[in-house]
């Protein structure tokens, strides 16, 4: 039914995936439409649904960490700066809750940008002179709730929050470069934030202000930036399949059933047309039965995007497997 295993292409070959019918390390035989993630189209595993309680537990637990930590560094403070700090951090914090509040798309850009700063807060603190006991208790939970936040699980949940009907969308690793410089964007936009907060609230007027300003434009100016991460998908549909990237797409691939021939494992001499970025990890390599256009995204010397014929290319899901198990589900040829 499957062809032998060949060599894995570099982003594929970190560990092995389990197809319909193949038998894992413990000799048993697996079938991928009845892993725990795979029984209902258009919904995730259990223990998946649950992290968004898990973000929102550690939330609570950070902001409660927090308002001790600061209290304590602000406490030698005037108490319009201490005033002006708390209060600050509490409209954050709150801000935060309202964005994991509801699961989907923007909650989760919103959750992104929103959760890491207490992080931030937490060096803050500590530098400021909070006790170390209390200051680390801040950094280990904010730590805690940025990795979640920052989680391909969580991001599964949110994103399939926001589908339509009867579709799986499975979110995309960013590209790397494209993730370097929104974090280098993001790391700008938080330091004049807290700066900003820090140095109005002792009245350095030539300096506060300003940098809160910049803050509010950076906002304006990387937030779709840093929104075009989260609308990034592979979505399995009744009628086929879609992949929806405004990164490295000019136009959303659509590709109907009887258009696909198989989805599989990217192997290592894939010569598929990289649609990843690139980025790390596993690659699903997509083969359609004849050429389709894919239209890359306009440059200065094509403004319009360059169409490129394919017979096949890869795209990065945060979790391959679970994509590869919804294809099978849906009856699409997977291995």
């Amino acid at each position: 039914m499957y062809p032998p295993p060949g060599p894995l292409h570099p982003r594929t070959a970190r560990a092995p995936l389990a197809r319909p019918g193949c038998v894992d390390k413990s000799g048993a035989v697996v079938d991928q439409r009845t892993t725990p993630d795979a029984d209902v189209p258009g919904t995730t595993s259990s223990a998946v649904t649950w992290l968004p309680w898990v973000l929102r537990l550690a939330w609570i637990a950070t902001g409660v960490a927090g308002s001790t930590a600061i209290s304590e560094a602000v406490a030698d403070r005037s108490d319009a700066t201490a005033a002006v700090v708390t209060w600050s951090a509490a409209a954050a914090w709150v801000v935060g809750v309202a964005a994991m509040a509801v699961p989907a798309t923007v909650s989760l850009t919103a959750t992104r940008v929103i959760v890491p700063l207490s992080v931030v807060a937490a060096v803050g603190s500590l530098v400021a002179g909070a006790p170390i006991a209390s200051g680390l208790v801040f950094a280990a939970l904010a730590l805690s709730a940025t990795a979640v936040a920052g989680s391909g699980d969580l991001g599964r949940v949110f994103v399939q929050a926001s589908a339509y009907g009867n579709e799986e969308r499975f979110p995309l690793r960013p590209p790397l470069g494209f993730a370097i410089a929104a974090v280098l964007a993001w790391a700008v936009w938080a330091a004049a934030l807290v700066a900003g907060v820090v140095l109005s609230a002792s009245a350095i007027w030539f300096a506060g202000p300003p940098l809160v300003l910049v803050a509010a434009v950076a906002t304006v100016l990387f937030g779709r930036r840093w929104h075009l991460l989260a609308r990034r998908w592979l979505v399995f549909v009744p009628a086929g399949l879609v992949l929806h990237d405004q990164v490295m797409l000019g136009e959303t691939v659509m590709l109907r059933r009887s258009q696909l021939e198989r989805l599989r494992l990217a192997p290592a001499d894939t010569e598929a047309l990289d649609l990843t970025g690139p980025s790390s990890g596993h690659a699903i390599e997509v083969t359609v039965r004849e050429m389709t256009t894919v239209l890359l995204p306009p440059t200065r010397d094509q403004p319009t995007g360059r169409a490129v014929h394919v017979r096949s290319f890869l795209t990065g899901p945060t979790r391959p497997g679970s994509a590869l198990a919804a294809a099978a589900r849906r009856q699409l040829t997977v291995g």
